[in-house]
């Protein structure tokens, strides 16, 4: 089992992971989300003692990593799998890892047959493509037998066929009893492969649950119902016994009507009582790429500036009401993190205590990232019917329309790592993941 406990990192002015605290169970695959620059690759170095918390600590069965006797044995780990000297063959790449942790060679043997590599067992690494540098990575990081698994994207560059391997991979480790803790950015994927969350936005925990729990808690489901396209006196006419009815009722583009409040059997009931004919009446559940989307959307550092038209950035049209609020909002498990503050000083914890002493985030808390949909320029209004236009000659002056401002991006900060002779040797992290 992994654990941490207030775990915390800076590096100078920057803070990449703040009071982090979970635990990371054998017996279930665990998916670690979160957006570019939330902290996750940091969190994963930590883990392995490739880095040194500024407080806090984490353990692998109750023991630092470093403290682990022949941890090679008991922790696997795939971070990047370029680290990989390109004038090796994949087999002897292997073997050296093989023999500084005294494990048979035979079992390099068994690992390039359960990756897919032992028809390239004798080639250069610097020949093979992304998703054979995956595969090797894989096999490095099963080489010892471990009982702990740590992956960092490790679909990356796969097929679709490599892609179903690594997820039947990961579930069966998990079925063996091992702790799998897997980061991805592929939602498809981890709804498919994980068992629990974490989930952390700008170094800090946002959820800590079952996947099925973080869709409940963070997306509202709603009923698709469909009338007949040529008489659009229907459909008002089953909008208003909706509305009349306690439903909220918004208009979908493709002339369907999302409902809200009501369950389908009501729905049904409703449609029938008004003499109402349906061709459509579906549920609809938030997907995991929903759900985390909402969640996170206050913890982007890196948006684009023209996010504001399309997706949860997209304004109402005029004259409907908002959505109704999200199920779980205030809730345990539900949390959007405040920006970070300059100087390295420590982010602000709303909540209560939480499992470990420290401020659970979001417990009965609003939302500090609710807001309304972003103001759109207004259009000059158009002229009505036999009204003559204002003469060209005057215009009226026009309000400057709000730039958006743009998003600074921190200055990347120095670590160390491992060179491919065991020396340590400066590096830069693009984002403090």
């Amino acid at each position: 089992m992994i654990e941490a406990v207030g775990l915390t990192k800076r590096y100078g002015a920057k803070t990449a992971v703040y009071n982090l605290s979970f635990q990371v169970r054998p017996g279930t695959v665990t998916g670690f989300l979160g957006p570019n620059g939330s902290g996750k690759s940091t969190t994963m170095r930590m883990i392995l003692g490739l880095d040194n918390p500024t407080s806090g600590h984490v353990t692998i069965g109750g023991h630092p990593f470093r403290r682990l006797p022949n941890a090679p044995r008991q922790v696997g780990a795939l971070l990047d799998a370029k680290a990989v000297h390109g004038g090796r063959s994949a087999r002897n790449h292997l073997l050296s890892l093989a023999q500084l942790s005294g494990i048979p060679a035979q079992r390099v043997d068994e690992v390039l047959g359960v990756v897919g590599l032992q028809e390239v067992a004798r080639k250069r690494s610097k020949g093979f493509s992304l998703g054979m540098g995956q595969r090797l990575g894989i096999a490095a990081a099963l080489l010892g037998d471990p009982q702990v698994l740590l992956f960092d994207e490790p679909v990356n560059g796969l097929d679709p066929e490599g892609i179903l391997w690594v997820r039947n991979l990961m579930k069966s480790l998990a079925a063996e009893g091992r702790t799998v803790f897997v980061s991805s950015h592929l939602m498809s994927e981890m709804a498919l492969t994980a068992d629990h969350l974490i989930v952390i936005g700008r170094g800090q925990l946002l959820a800590d649950m079952s996947v099925k729990d973080f869709i409940s808690a963070n997306s509202a489901d709603f009923a698709r119902v469909r009338t007949p396209g040529t008489e659009p006196q229907q459909r008002e006419k089953l909008s208003a016994a909706l509305t009349e009815a306690g439903g909220h009722v918004l208009p979908e583009q493709d002339g369907a009507l999302r409902i809200t409040g009501l369950t389908l059997p009501r729905i049904s009931d409703i449609a029938h009582e008004a003499d109402v004919r349906l061709w459509e009446l579906s549920p609809h559940q938030a997907s995991l790429e929903e759900a985390y989307m909402r969640m996170t959307q206050g913890a982007v550092d890196y948006r684009s500036t023209i996010d504001q038209r399309a997706g949860l950035m997209q304004p109402l049209p005029p004259g409907v009401q908002p959505p109704v609020p999200v199920p779980g909002q205030g809730q345990p498990g539900w949390y959007a993190p405040p920006p970070p503050q300059q100087g390295g000083q420590p982010f602000a914890m709303p909540g209560q205590a939480g499992p470990y002493g420290t401020p659970a985030p979001g417990v009965g808390q609003p939302n500090p990232y609710a807001q309304a949909a972003p103001v759109m320029p207004a259009a000059p209004p158009a002229s009505a019917p036999g009204v003559p236009a204002a003469p060209a000659a005057a215009p009226a002056p026009q309000q400057p329309s709000a730039q958006p401002a743009a998003a600074a991006t921190a200055s990347p900060e120095p670590s160390t790592s491992l060179d491919k002779g065991g020396a340590p040797a400066p590096t830069t992290s693009e984002d403090a993941r």
